[in-house]
């Protein structure tokens, strides 16, 4: 008879064995939610519209840079930790897709940013394959940093909607969760740091303009284009001395250093505490959380 560690062994592991589970949350968007959820604000609401619009065609994007892949991957842990990755991903992208619909529905223009994305995408999908993962490995340490602030700066989710919020908690928690996976394949192909310079400064030169013109036209399409005491308090929330973004962009170049590893910068303390606060009993989203055994 096999002994249940034997039988725990022949089990295949999973994406939730491995600390990567993906989540199916069904977000509620209520009418309350004001149209500028961002403190009121106009010019910071709509850069983070500007972001949730960018979100579900990036997210194919790094799944398909993964895919080609997955077969090279022998190890159980990873492959499971592949397999968590693309059942985040793809959560998240279709949680996005509805937060796009309903914020349409509020009149932002969200065709622009997915047209504006895909231009970006476009190039960078021509990239040879191992230089497309490499890629998605300088995205994935973005949206980790991203993730990281938000979740650290308490007093800047504080001017947020505490509905809308939870989106982006539950989805910053995720990508801490998996910020290693794609870096971990990228390994498995060859990880050349000169591959991976030249494949962060061509996403850089792609993706970031596009978000700047994204950014611009979407406030001008919203009338908020010249509003300048708006503007001018929504670049000091995100680009000033103490701003969301600023805080990102003085990391960046760690991805650059010959030895980077996202695990370097230890996150789970962070992550364990938030997925208390979200998903432990009569956490913020706990009713939301449909397969907590998952």
């Amino acid at each position: 008879m096999n002994s249940p560690i034997a039988a725990t062994k022949m089990k295949k592991l999973t994406g939730a064995m491995v600390g990567i589970p993906p989540r199916h949350i069904e977000f509620r968007f209520p009418e309350s939610v004001p149209r500028y959820f961002y403190g009121g604000n106009a010019t910071a609401t709509i850069f983070f519209a500007m972001l949730s619009a960018f979100f579900p065609p990036g997210e194919r994007y790094f799944m398909e840079s993964v895919r080609p892949f997955r077969n090279r991957v022998k190890d159980e842990s990873l492959r499971a930790a592949v397999s968590g990755f693309m059942g985040q991903e793809a959560i998240h992208g279709r949680e996005h897709d509805r937060l796009n619909e309903m914020l349409a529905e509020r009149g932002f223009d969200m065709k622009a940013p997915d047209r504006f994305v895909k231009i970006g995408l476009a190039f960078l999908e021509k990239l040879p394959a191992s230089t497309r993962l490499a890629a998605t490995t300088f995205m994935e340490h973005f949206t980790a940093l991203l993730a990281e602030q938000l979740l650290e700066d308490e007093e800047f989710r504080k001017q947020a909607d505490p509905e809308m919020i939870k989106i982006w908690q539950w989805h910053a928690l995720e990508e801490l969760e998996h910020k290693a996976v794609t870096y971990d394949v990228y390994q498995i192909v060859g990880n050349s740091r000169i591959e991976r310079v030249a494949a962060a400064m061509a996403s850089m030169l792609m993706v970031l303009p596009m978000m700047g013109i994204t950014w611009v036209w979407m406030l001008a399409k919203d009338g908020q284009l010249g509003n300048i005491p708006d503007n001018l308090k929504g670049l000091n929330v995100l680009f000033g001395p103490k701003g969301f973004v600023s805080g990102i962009l003085v990391r960046l170049p760690e991805f650059l250093r010959p030895r980077f590893h996202p695990d370097d910068h230890d996150t789970k303390e962070l992550e364990s505490r938030w997925r208390d606060k979200l998903f432990s009993e009569g956490g913020d989203l706990f009713e939301e959380y449909r397969n907590r055994v998952a």
